[in-house]
């Protein structure tokens, strides 16, 4: 800017000293013209200056915003511990340089245990606020040099380099696990929260960041295995067995896809007149490696693979619409997992199936164990209430072993109970098993439920619950076919038909 103001006034000279015979008017017209180029000069020089100060502005910006995409890149924004990616750098850089021969590097694998308590009940404010105060606690318990990371959510990892051994290993996770152990302050009060730990050891276990990460994490579903904190080692036999269960949820879900699993029906016949009143719907999956697995195999498979809601609707859908063309006195028995209870929205999903397979509500019986009421009381509650105020009939099966049936039976609304097979089983043999089930006929009786025996195992037994007044009974352990029940009902009622005709002649 300077230098376009000398150059004016130097043009103005110039214009003096090579026109000294020109009048004070043609100097004048030349002085005009100088403000004039000067006045351009000047503005050019600003304009060029305030270009240059943008433009500098947005280099400091654009290097800021690269600064901060790669803070973002590389550090968990809450906690700001190193996030997996940077996690992920330092371990490979420390497989670059192996631990000496006595000396091991470990990775440790580390998941909350009730995290999702706070979660729920204080709000996820007061989740973070959980995060933050772990993040400070994991950095006070590892050595000067380690780096503790969060992964996501409540997942953390810790590098340890060059450990004297799989001792030192050992000692670092307990000082971990202690260093948990106090609760934490978040929203409104106290939480207690612990930590399960998995550790991988690297030589022994990998020498690649893949391999050493897969294992830590094989060895955390072992600790998480375990009631409170804990920390276990990888182990070759607990990746196989890994990698077993792997399989089966992948052939599970192939087996959901192609309808590959059956469905048999066990017939409940009324103890005194013999008549099919009921038939429960049994899942089976015939695996190629493994044989025929129940549902007492099957959605516990299910429920890890998060298959269980899928699963469970397409089999009520398909044992609805088997039913629908069975006779109208004829009610479908269907045990519902315990797990499913506490999804507020199931009560929905199955007047939605009941609907489409045009099915009357009061011909499904639900079937659930005291376990499954006991998981959450309050949304079992609401969700049996609703359904059995649409008509849908309640059992509780197994009745008699669990510690609250009696607190179930106020509380819930509850149409049949089904006396354990233990008892059944054993009471021709065994006297006190003879009053435990008369004790338990005679309680759902007064309270005017139907008593059901599950089990029954011969002519023998079933003369003895029905002269105590058990209303019905699972028989010797039949099962049928979809087709084989319709054929079944049928015959029944030809022979009805033809008795009845020989009857009235």
């Amino acid at each position: 800017m300077i230098g376009a103001v000398v150059v004016a006034a130097l043009f103005g000279v110039w214009q003096f000293d090579i026109f000294p015979n020109e009048t004070s008017q043609q100097r004048y017209r030349v002085f005009e013209l100088d403000e004039i180029f000067a006045i351009c000069a000047l503005t050019f020089a600003l304009f060029a200056w305030s270009r240059l100060r943008a433009q500098r502005r947005e280099i400091h910006r654009r290097r800021a915003a690269e600064e901060e995409a790669r803070i973002l890149a590389f550090e968990d924004t809450l906690t700001g511990l190193p996030n997996r990616r940077q996690f992920h750098a330092a371990l490979n850089a420390a497989l670059e340089a192996p631990p000496s021969a006595d000396a091991v590097h470990a990775v440790f694998m580390l998941d909350l245990n009730g995290f999702k308590k706070i979660n729920d009940l204080e709000g996820h404010p007061a989740g973070d606020e959980a995060l933050i105060q772990t993040a400070l606690r994991l950095r006070r318990a590892v050595r000067e040099g380690d780096m503790v990371a969060r992964f996501g959510g409540d997942e953390f990892a810790i590098l340890a380099r060059h450990l004297s051994g799989a001792e030192a290993a050992a000692s670092l996770a307990l000082r971990v696990i202690e260093e948990m152990g106090p609760p934490v302050r978040a929203g409104n009060g106290d939480h207690p929260i612990g930590t399960g730990i998995g550790i991988a050891l690297a030589p022994p276990d990998g020498t690649d960041a893949e391999t050493l990460l897969r294992k830590a994490d094989v060895a955390l579903y072992r600790a998480k295995s375990e009631s409170g904190s804990a920390l276990r080692f990888f182990e070759e036999e607990m990746d196989h067995h890994i990698r077993e269960r792997d399989k089966l949820e992948r052939d599970l879900r192939g087996a959901l896809d192609a309808g590959a699993i059956e469905i048999r029906y066990q017939p409940r016949i009324d103890l005194r007149t013999g008549a099919a009143k009921s038939f429960e719907a049994q899942p089976y999956w015939h695996h190629g490696e493994l044989g025929n697995m129940d549902a007492a195999r099957l959605f516990p498979i299910a429920e890890t693979a998060g298959l269980l809601r899928p699963l469970f609707e397409e089999l009520l859908r398909r044992a609805c619409g088997d039913t629908a063309s069975w006779s109208e006195e004829v009610t479908l028995s269907f045990a519902i997992p315990a797990s499913l209870l506490r999804d507020a929205g199931i009560g929905l999903r199955i007047l939605a199936v009941l609907g489409a397979t045009r099915l009357p509500p009061r011909r499904l019986e639900l079937e659930l164990s005291e376990s499954a009421l006991v998981a959450d009381l309050q949304t079992a509650k609401r969700v049996l209430g609703d359904l059995h105020d649409a008509g849908v009939r309640v059992a509780l099966n197994n009745f008699g072993t669990g510690y609250s049936s009696l607190y179930h039976l106020r509380n819930f609304k509850l149409d049949t109970i089904k006396i354990d097979r233990s008892f059944v089983q054993a009471m021709t043999a065994n006297s006190e098993s003879a009053s435990i089930v008369r004790a338990l006929i005679g309680l759902g009786s007064g309270l005017g439920l139907t008593v059901a025996a599950e089990g029954v195992q011969d002519e023998q037994q079933r003369q003895l619950l029905s002269r105590e007044g058990c209303h019905e009974g699972h028989l010797f352990a039949q099962d049928f076919s979809a087709q084989e029940v319709c054929d079944l009902l049928i015959s029944k009622v030809a022979t009805s038909r033809t008795v009845r005709s020989s009857s009235a002649n």
